[in-house]
């Protein structure tokens, strides 16, 4: 029997498994642990999509992998309204992804970039980038996508090869940094990218949530694209703005043909996202109110804990939008971690996101008021 290199073995570890001795030092505090690592919500799910999911509880056939036209139609007027998107943008230019997740991990391969190619991405990122390039063969290249954009090629340095790059991936506003991407640097990426023939997918599940800007433009916008969606891509999550991650709901919009292609391969796949929360989805997507009143949450939570982490010694850059306070405390991320363990407050370590994030922690307002309180508490304390 010849022997065979399991997949596993070829992946990184999971990063967040490597919090296991900080977590334990931290549930250690007499006040109990205030789990800042993960941007997971805990406020709760808004009625309506609640009760649209229980009214369609009776889900007995197969779902379709392109969902309802009632949730296409949903999805391109949430586009156009939140989006900026054109008039363009039709039925047949989105489509509902279990999540987003699991669309940033396999785009590559379900667009077919594989072996002897690349995908490019920001240097400071989630981890899934770089292993959507791995699953599918193909070449990993971090870079300073800010640099791209205002500098062109020659701001990169001498160790980034763009050769073969056939997808570059954005992320605005950005996890963990929470650095958003202006109308002009989004168009320059653009038309650097399609001078190139290079597919630009933006993600940008944070899009609601902006405290220093503005805006957080997006990869549809016309002022972005010039009403061309040629060759771009934008991945969107209900994960944040309305507390849906439990229910994987998300979607990607864009050029119809690269919709079409990845409807393809997803039909082979089975890629169906539930037909109840199909139902819950068209209608979180309708529902402003709570989003803007989670929003509003995020931004008390935030006034609260980004004073707490200066008054401990943090300087907090970037993070004009998002779910994140991106903080340094001139050390390295890991001694960070343990200082802030000392205090019952687990964060994630910059270096999770790349080498450049090595002295920075990515430090969550996904914690309830009451636990954000009580790590404000402790870091003014200790200061």
């Amino acid at each position: 029997m010849t022997s065979r290199t399991s997949l596993v073995s070829t992946l990184p570890s999971f990063p967040w498994d490597s919090l296991a001795s900080a977590r334990a030092k931290a549930e250690q505090h007499p006040d109990g642990i205030v789990d800042l690592s993960v941007g997971t919500p805990v406020d709760e799910t808004p009625r309506v999509a609640q009760e649209a999911l229980a009214a369609a509880s009776d889900a007995h056939g197969y779902p379709t992998v392109a969902g309802t036209g009632e949730l296409r139609e949903a999805i391109v007027d949430f586009c156009r309204a939140h989006r900026g998107a054109p008039r363009a943008l039709e039925a047949n230019g989105v489509l509902p992804t279990i999540g987003s997740k699991e669309l940033v991990a396999h785009l590559p391969f379900q667009l077919g970039i594989g072996a002897g190619e690349a995908v490019a991405f920001p240097h400071i990122a989630y981890p899934t980038y770089d292993l959507g390039a791995r699953l599918a063969g193909s070449r990993p290249v971090p870079l300073d996508v800010r640099a791209l954009a205002r500098e062109g090629e020659g701001a990169l340095g001498p160790d980034v090869c763009l050769d073969s790059v056939r997808l570059l991936w954005l992320n605005t506003p950005s996890n963990p940094t929470g650095a958003v991407l202006s109308v002009e640097e989004m168009r320059a990426l653009v038309a650097w990218a399609r001078e190139r023939d290079i597919i630009v997918a933006s993600d940008e599940c944070y899009a609601p949530l902006t405290w220093d800007v503005e805006e957080a433009p997006s990869i549809l916008d016309e002022r972005v694209n010039d009403g061309d969606l040629t060759g771009v891509l934008c991945a969107y999550s209900l994960s944040k703005q309305s507390n849906l991650a439990g229910y994987r709901a998300a979607f990607v919009a864009g050029d119809p043909a690269l919709v079409g292609e990845l409807l393809a391969v997803r039909k082979h796949s089975g890629l169906m996202m539930p037909g109840p929360i199909q139902k819950a989805m068209t209608s979180a997507l309708g529902d402003e109110a709570s989003a803007s009143h989670q929003r509003e949450t995020y931004r008390a939570r935030r006034e609260i804990l980004a004073p707490a982490l200066e008054a401990f010694g943090g300087r907090i850059e970037h993070s004009e939008a998002g779910l994140y306070l991106w903080t340094t405390f001139g050390e390295s991320s890991n001694a960070s971690i343990e200082r802030l363990a000392e205090l019952g407050i687990l964060a994630a370590p910059g270096n999770f996101y790349g080498e450049a994030g090595a002295r920075h922690v990515r430090i969550s307002l996904t914690a309830t008021d009451e636990r954000i309180a009580s790590a404000a508490e402790r870091l003014r304390a200790a200061r």
